[in-house]
């Protein structure tokens, strides 16, 4: 009933939790009910999760109007009421202002933007260099890694997702945005991090298969990687940053080799 009654249905999930609940939601929304989505993830198939749920509310045949809010929105600090900025994102621009107007706060500051799949694009970009960027803290344990390394890989992998997702439909200007360098700072320095986290655990020297096991979170930036490396190879774009991730984690590269091509 509450749902039903709604106006804007705020979809706040986990990313492996949220396709699920959309398909509960279903039979209790209505046309011209407006779906914000926060989850920052991948669905199943190499897709964004708006993507998804736009083809699950059309084959529902509703015409619900999906948005998407992406940016450094770190939960526990958004708890505490520490001011950020995030980006809220429609193909109705009108829309998206109305309501970053509604969800604007004295601490939370909502632009409006138009390029959601740009954004969902460096959502899941994001975790991939903030994996290489982990590496980096795990390495300091034995003083091979420290800041001036991490700053390299964060510039090569920012320098490659500025050239490649526009070749995917992002639109340029999103990597400047809250959405694009913002998400990805936190993501990258943040210790909440749970993509830092994997990479930190990788530099310690664990497997993938450890690093996984001991997680209570899912680390999106291993599936991100393997994820555009195939979207990538398919339409034959060079991302040798992508490649040297994906060679670490599934090829059995050494730490030094995946420094080596990750820098550039």
């Amino acid at each position: 009933q509450s749902v039903a009654d709604a106006e804007i249905v705020v979809l706040a999930l986990p990313s492996h939790v949220v396709l699920s609940v959309v398909d509960d939601l279903l039979p209790h929304l209505r046309d011209e009910q407006i779906l914000l989505d926060l989850a920052k993830g991948l669905a199943p198939g190499d897709q964004m999760i708006s993507e998804v749920i736009s083809e699950k509310l059309e084959a529902a045949k509703l015409a619900c109007r999906l948005c998407v809010m992406m940016g450094p929105t770190i939960a526990p600090e958004l708890a505490r009421g520490v001011y950020t900025t995030a980006l809220v994102t429609s193909d109705d621009v009108i829309l998206a202002g109305e309501l970053a107007a509604i969800l604007t706060t004295k601490t939370l500051k909502l632009s409006a933007a138009t390029d959601s799949l740009g954004s969902e694009y460096w959502g899941a970009f994001k975790n991939v260099i903030a994996l290489a960027c982990g590496v980096v803290d795990g390495l300091k344990n034995d003083g091979r890694g420290g800041d001036n390394l991490k700053a390299a890989l964060f510039t090569s992998g920012y320098r490659e997702a500025v050239r490649v997702l526009p070749l995917m439909g992002a639109d340029p200007e999103t990597a400047l945005s809250a959405a694009g360098i913002g998400d990805l700072f936190v993501t990258a320095t943040s210790p909440h991090g749970r993509n830092r986290g994997m990479g930190e655990r990788l530099g310690l020297g664990q497997t993938l298969k450890q690093a996984e096991s001991e997680m209570v979170m899912v680390s999106e930036g291993v599936r991100a990687a393997r994820m555009f490396n195939n979207l990538f190879a398919a339409k034959g774009i060079e991302a040798p940053f992508v490649d040297a991730v994906c060679a670490l984690l599934d090829e059995g590269a050494s730490i030094e080799q995946f420094l080596e091509q990750a820098v550039g």
